[in-house]
């Protein structure tokens, strides 16, 4: 890259924890590469918190979320839509990025739409395998769609459509399983469980994996991320099961030690859980509350022999036992399928399209 130029890039993106994370995993490398980088979330998502961390300039605007079925929010979000489109318009022209980069989500939808109005080119990364209808909406102004399944590539013209897979972030390689294990207070060497609802919790999970405790604590330990204000304060103290409403810095060496992970299907989950060779049952988020992506997604991971899956509406803990003891018992198996998926190497590639796209800025 030209010495001449610090160029500067705007992050935007939010609404889960899914649509923040690939940004924590580039970041560092940007920095690296000495760009200049500012972020663009909601006024209090957890996009706000998750960055944090990190020191990057953070600005908050109005967002609203645009729905298929019918809440009287529907009347009101529209206006806060406009709103954030202004507010983004205002920050933009103040900051005069050389480069957007979005991972989608609602609040990404005033930022690039009004990019577009400044003529600042626009990377979108889509992590599922159908796009979102935040992505939808801001395909048509984009310059690179970085898709993370083959499947993707139908879904968006194929002058813009880039395979990339989803970039992780780099500590979750170096977890400890001797940190673990103290973190959790796990004294023996059984194998263990973990346990991931994805960032706001999944309480059918949480209800089913601990009506199945007593069969599998005799066996495993389990480690359970069960979301916000989900613990149950009558197990605290259950020896073999160990409680987090949340992790950050922890879950590194929680997956370094974990044999068997269980998890929602979301789409940087999985690809978490795929670059750490993890033998993994999904439970994917049925339609009922989903547009349907996290089936796709399990369909997927299933189907290339990375997974085993359980539908939401079959789940009890006869079934998330069998399929717990399947892959345990096959982890070798899974974990050399693993090994020779072709979905590596996403830093590079993304990282690779925003340098020339800064380039030619």
């Amino acid at each position: 890259m030209s010495d001449e130029k610090k160029y500067k890039l705007c992050l935007t993106g939010g609404g889960t924890a899914g649509h923040v994370t690939p940004h924590l995993a580039l970041i560092p490398h940007l920095r690296e590469r000495g760009y200049e980088i500012f972020y663009i979330g909601s006024y209090e998502g957890i996009e706000k918190r998750l960055i944090a961390d990190f020191d990057v300039p953070y600005y908050g605007i109005s967002t609203g979320k645009l729905r298929r079925y019918f809440d009287p929010q529907n009347f009101s979000d529209p206006f806060r839509v406009i709103k954030g489109c202004k507010e983004a318009f205002d920050i933009l022209k103040k900051e005069k990025p050389d480069l957007i980069f979005s991972k989608g989500g609602f609040v990404s939808v005033p930022v690039i739409r009004a990019a577009a109005l400044l003529k600042i080119p626009c990377i979108l990364h889509e992590s599922d395998m159908t796009p979102g209808l935040a992505n939808r909406i801001c395909i048509p102004v984009a310059q690179t769609v970085c898709c993370n399944f083959p499947e993707t590539l139908s879904h968006v013209p194929e002058d813009k459509a880039v395979l990339t897979g989803t970039p992780i972030r780099e500590e979750l390689r170096n977890g400890s399983v001797e940190a673990g294990r103290k973190i959790c207070g796990f004294t023996d060497d059984k194998p263990v469980v973990l346990v991931i609802g994805g960032s706001s919790g999944a309480q059918a999970i949480n209800e089913v994996v601990r009506d199945a405790l007593p069969k599998l604590l005799p066996e495993f330990n389990v480690v359970h991320i069960c979301g916000k204000e989900k613990m149950d304060n009558l197990m605290l103290t259950k020896d073999g099961y160990k409680q987090f409403e949340y992790v950050k810095k922890e879950l590194k060496d929680l997956f370094a030690m974990a044999d068997v992970v269980v998890s929602r299907a979301g789409a940087n989950a999985i690809c978490e859980i795929l670059a750490l060779k993890k033998p993994n049952v999904l439970i994917p988020l049925p339609r009922a509350s989903s547009r349907g992506d996290q089936i796709l997604n399990a369909q997927s991971f299933e189907q290339q022999g990375f997974s085993e899956v359980i539908d939401n509406e079959e789940l009890d803990e006869t079934i998330l036992m069998e399929k717990i003891h399947e892959v345990y018992q096959n982890r070798d198996k899974y974990i050399d399928v693993m090994k020779r998926s072709s979905q590596h190497g996403a830093m590079e590639t993304i990282l690779s399209l925003i340098d020339s796209a800064l380039e030619k800025a």
